[in-house]
C-alpha cells in the first residue's frame, strides 16, 4: 500500500497532504469576486483552522480578487501556512485564459501577487502554463532569477510533460508540478511517477473529477465514506508525492474533504479503483 503520512516536504518546507484550492471562491466563469464574499472568508478560515496548511491560487482567479481574498481572510498569515500562487495565464474575459510567459510579464505578475496576497516572498510560484510562443528555458529563467532576487522561494509547474519538466529543471531547481488528476482523468500517470521518483511533488487539480460515476457506488459502500472522501483517500494512497487541493465554496465540504487525510482504504479497495 501506498504511503499515507499526513505530510509532505514541498522544498525545504513541511505541509499537510490535503490542502484547499481557492480557485472556486470566484465568480462565474472564474471572473470577479465570489458571490457572498463573507462566505468565502469563513470556508478559507474554517480551512486553514482544520489543518490545512497549503493553499493554492493563481494571479488569473478573479483575475487577481482570489489572491486579495486569501489576504482579506487569512492574513497575518499563520507560521506553519504555505501560500502557492501562479501566473503566465491572462483573462481576456469569463472562462477565456491565455498564455503569456514573456519574462517582463512573468516579472510584473509576480510583483503584483506579491503585493495583493502582502508577502515579501511567494512560497511556491508555479508557471500556470508554458507558452509556445517563448523559449522555456527565458520563462524558467526569469522565474530563477527572481527567485534568487528573493521574491520567489520555489518554483513550480503547471500542465506540463515529463519533457517540460525535464527542460525545465535544466534551467532551474523545479520542486512541484500541478497538473490535472483523478480517478476517472489518468493520462499524467507518467508524470506522477516521475514527480515521485524525482522527489518533486504532483498536485492533482479537479481532484474530485469521476466523482459522479456510477461504478463508485460499491467502492464508497464499502468503504463507509462519502465518494468525495473516497477520491481523496484514493489519490493520497496512489503516490506519496501527491498534494491534493481540493476546492469548494461549502463549509461542510471543506470538513468532509479534511477528513479524508486520516483515512486508510484497504489494499483490495484501492486495487478497485485503480482498475476503474
Amino acid at each position: 500500500m501506498a504511503d499515507t503520512a499526513a505530510t509532505i516536504r514541498l522544498g525545504d518546507l513541511t505541509v499537510a497532504r490535503i490542502g484547499y484550492g481557492a480557485m472556486q471562491l470566484c465568480g462565474p466563469g472564474v471572473w470577479g469576486p465570489p458571490p457572498d464574499a463573507g462566505n468565502a472568508v469563513r470556508v478559507l478560515r474554517c480551512a486553514v483552522d482544520l489543518g490545512a496548511t497549503f493553499i493554492d491560487t493563481a494571479d488569473s482567479y478573479g483575475p487577481g480578487n482570489n489572491e486579495e481574498l486569501i489576504r482579506q481572510a487569512l492574513y497575518p498569515y499563520p507560521e506553519e501556512l504555505v501560500i502557492g500562487t501562479k501566473g503566465g495565464l491572462v483573462r481576456p474575459g469569463p472562462d477565456l485564459w491565455e498564455p503569456l510567459g514573456r519574462p517582463a510579464y512573468l516579472r510584473q505578475s509576480v510583483e503584483l501577487s506579491l503585493r495583493r496576497l502582502g508577502l515579501e516572498r511567494i512560497d511556491l510560484y508555479q508557471l500556470h502554463r508554458v507558452d509556445s510562443e517563448v523559449p522555456l528555458a527565458d520563462q524558467i529563467g526569469e522565474l530563477k532569477n527572481l527567485q534568487a532576487e528573493g521574491k520567489i522561494r520555489h518554483i513550480g509547474l503547471s500542465e506540463v510533460s515529463v519533457d517540460v519538466i525535464e527542460q525545465a529543471r535544466a534551467v532551474a531547481e523545479v520542486v512541484s508540478v500541478q497538473n490535472i488528476y483523478n480517478v476517472q482523468l489518468r493520462h499524467h500517470d507518467k508524470v506522477l511517477d516521475y514527480a515521485a521518483a524525482n522527489g518533486l511533488v504532483f498536485i492533482p487539480f479537479f481532484p474530485l473529477g469521476g466523482g459522479e460515476r456510477t461504478d463508485l457506488a460499491d467502492a464508497v459502500a464499502a468503504a463507509g465514506v462519502s465518494r468525495a472522501q473516497l477520491l481523496l483517500a484514493w489519490l493520497l494512497q496512489r503516490s506519496p508525492a501527491v498534494l491534493a487541493i481540493p476546492g469548494t465554496a461549502s463549509i461542510d465540504h471543506v470538513k468532509e474533504n479534511l477528513a479524508a487525510a486520516s483515512l486508510d482504504l484497504p489494499a483490495e479497495l484501492i486495487a478497485s479503483l485503480d482498475e476503474l
